[in-house]
């Protein structure tokens, strides 16, 4: 780790590294109904720094009175407290601070998610801190914008309908994009007027923490409205089974996506949105409008982040006539990568979160070598200098995939492409919708005939045509089939924070 004071690239004064320090030299603490608390039980969890294996920090894990009283709290809140009777402008006002907060802490909260996540200061502080920031912007322009509607029922009545505030929501946080994540479910939900009982990854808790910290030295959300569990991922289900829990918001893996379904219909069968997994194809017909520009975002689609994203195009399919080409310039990207200290402006690529995760990743990679895929690039672990400290894995790409081999079908979350030949426009689209997935998919060509017409076929949530990963607030975010339930951004996440009331007036 770079242990200069201040670092400073592309125009960008990151803060200092030693205050990072000071702030992660005592142990985190939960946040319940507007104070900072030890957990119950006093067990506290380490934060390992991926990029060298060091230990950053401690948090305080939770237990299940502590979630007990988390919820307690957003209860009386939602059912007693003064968030109701805050007007929908003085809403607004308030998420508006709130981005404005993380926009003046947005170097802090960059380096403390590389530091605990791994991803380069880059794409922290460019992609997720800016994006968190400008989300909250977004939904304080929808907390008076969110209508109901007047129903053209018979006869002599009046019927209308009223969007209500769900209640308690619990949201649960993955690690790839802890302050992102955290904000996509944050910021819905209390344009909204609900309250939160929020839980990141015990793995990646920091932002989420700093962020909760900002709100509240600054007071803009009365007591119980948002809090904060910290702990291992077994707390989760003490939120989904919980009875005074109204809604869940998770985004994860599918198994304990399931998981969590069960919980719900175990206890009070409270509605749950689900961001899971993923193994989105990539096609590229030998029309593409420009074929080298396709294969170059097609490389950065997934490598960016070290890999670890859900909708990232895992699968790449090559038109046979152009397979050889888009092979071997993919190679050579991967082989220019340099993986490294993501304070470092060289580096392309950060540590994987950690040790369990990399391990997970490398067994995918041996696994594609025994099942015959070529490798192309990659296949190892990177050890050369200071990174055999860290868990860093090569970019790696195989060629001659078969669509049925484990890692052209299971989720690897990491820096490996599968690419796979293709012959017609039926076969691929055949072979992109045999997975169990259906998050995002993309295509290239020019013909305009052609990119409607698989677009529509194509089993996903997202379809990216000419551009894989187009996204903006304004876009439903969100898959099909064991990708998840509901959508994340725009209008439409605010159904899933809202419930509709049927009003009947005689005359």
């Amino acid at each position: 780790m770079n242990k200069n004071e201040t670092v400073v690239f592309e125009g960008i004064d990151q803060p200092k590294l030693a205050w990072a320090k000071e702030w992660l030299s005592e142990t985190k603490r939960l946040y319940i109904d507007g104070q900072w608390v030890k957990s119950t039980g006093g067990e506290t969890i380490e934060s390992i720094n991926p990029a060298n294996g060091l230990v950053t920090g401690t948090i305080y894990g939770a237990t299940e009175a502590d979630v007990n009283k988390a919820v307690q709290a957003a209860r009386e809140a939602f059912d007693h407290g003064p968030w109701q009777g805050v007007t929908r402008k003085e809403r607004a006002k308030k998420l508006r601070q709130i981005s404005l907060l993380i926009k003046e802490h947005q170097a802090e909260l960059a380096t403390l998610e590389s530091l605990d996540n791994g991803k380069l200061y880059n794409e922290a502080y460019n992609d997720d801190v800016q994006e968190a920031s400008e989300l909250f912007e977004y939904y304080a322009g929808w907390t008076d914008k969110y209508y109901g509607e007047n129903n053209p029922v018979e006869g002599d009545f009046l019927s209308y309908t009223t969007r209500d505030p769900i209640g308690v929501c619990g949201q649960i946080v993955p690690f790839n994009f802890p302050i992102g994540m955290a904000v996509w479910k944050l910021a819905p939900a209390l344009a909204m007027g609900n309250t939160v009982v929020l839980k990141p990854s015990s793995t990646t808790s920091y932002s989420a923490i700093r962020l909760v910290e900002l709100i509240d030295e600054a007071a803009i959300l009365p007591p119980g409205v948002l809090n904060l569990i910290l702990g291992k991922g077994s707390i989760g289900s003490y939120i989904s089974r919980h009875m005074n829990v109204d809604k869940i918001s998770f985004t994860g893996s599918t198994g304990v996506g399931k998981k969590l379904v069960h919980d719900s219909a175990d206890s009070n069968l409270k509605p749950v949105t689900l961001e899971l997994g993923g193994k989105s194809p990539n096609i590229i017909f030998a029309d593409a409008p420009n074929l080298d520009q396709a294969i170059e975002r097609s490389f950065y689609g997934l490598f960016t982040h070290k890999g670890e994203k859900c909708s990232a195009p895992t699968r790449l399919f090559a038109e046979r006539s152009i397979y050889d080409k888009v092979v071997e310039k993919l190679g050579e990207y991967a082989d220019s990568y340099k993986c490294g200290d993501p304070f470092d402006p060289e580096s392309d690529q950060g540590p994987q979160v950690s040790k369990a995760h990399m391990e997970s990743i490398l067994r995918y990679i041996e696994s594609g070598k025994k099942e015959g895929a070529r490798l192309i690039a990659g296949g190892e672990r990177d050890i050369t200098g200071d990174n055999a400290k860290g868990y860093f894995v090569r970019p790696t790409i195989f060629a001659d995939v078969h669509n049925k081999m484990t890692i052209a079908q299971e989720e690897i979350f990491g820096p490996v492409l599968c690419i796979i030949p293709f012959d017609t426009e039926e076969e691929v689209v055949a072979m992109a919708n045999d997975t169990i997935y259906g998050l995002a998919a993309g295509l290239w060509t020019n013909d305009v005939s052609r990119a409607n017409r698989v677009a529509r076929k194509l089993e996903a949530g997202m379809v990216f045509v000419n551009k894989y990963g187009c996204y903006d607030f304004a876009s439903p975010f969100g898959g099909w089939k064991q990708s998840g339930w509901g959508k994340e951004y725009a209008i439409h996440s605010l159904q899933s924070y809202t419930k509709t009331k049927a009003i009947w007036v005689a005359y």
